[in-house]
């Protein structure tokens, strides 16, 4: 069974909500197909019209172990609240579980926030634990945990 994991954004701007989670999740752009040193070559190769070049985008994990996320060209706006979200842990976080450093997640929360995340309300539950929850710059909620 083919067991392979990709997350797809609708989005207004795909290169520029790509580079924002690329920025959060760590990862880079997927590289050019074989053959071709940029993806301007490829899609001029393939006689894309330049104004649909950013149609879509992809991200990949450096390290081959997460997820693709593709981010595809929408019309239409967000209207309402996900049905899923992405919870992000910070880069080198401790173990699922532990105490997490409060500090350093409202750190990189406001780091978002300076890249076009928006904060919206912070928790901090016993027993269920302590997250932020962000905005992308697009209005997709996801939690910093």
């Amino acid at each position: 069974m083919d067991r392979r994991l990709q997350l797809t954004f609708d989005a207004h701007d795909p290169r520029a909500l790509g580079s924002f989670w690329a920025h959060v999740l760590g990862y880079v752009e997927e590289a050019p197909p074989a053959g071709f040193d940029d993806w301007e070559s490829a899609l001029r190769a393939w006689g894309m019209p330049e104004e649909r070049w950013n149609d879509g985008y992809a991200i990949v994990d450096p390290a081959g172990e997460g997820p693709r996320i593709f981010l595809q060209r929408v019309p239409e706006g967000k209207t309402a609240k996900n049905r899923m979200h992405l919870d992000v842990g910070l880069p080198g976080g401790g173990p699922r579980g532990a105490e997490p450093d409060r500090d350093a997640v409202r750190a990189r929360a406001r780091a978002l926030a300076d890249l076009g995340g928006r904060v919206v309300q912070e928790f901090d539950e016993p027993g269920s634990g302590f997250w932020v929850v962000m905005l992308d710059p697009e209005g997709n909620e996801f939690c910093l945990v």
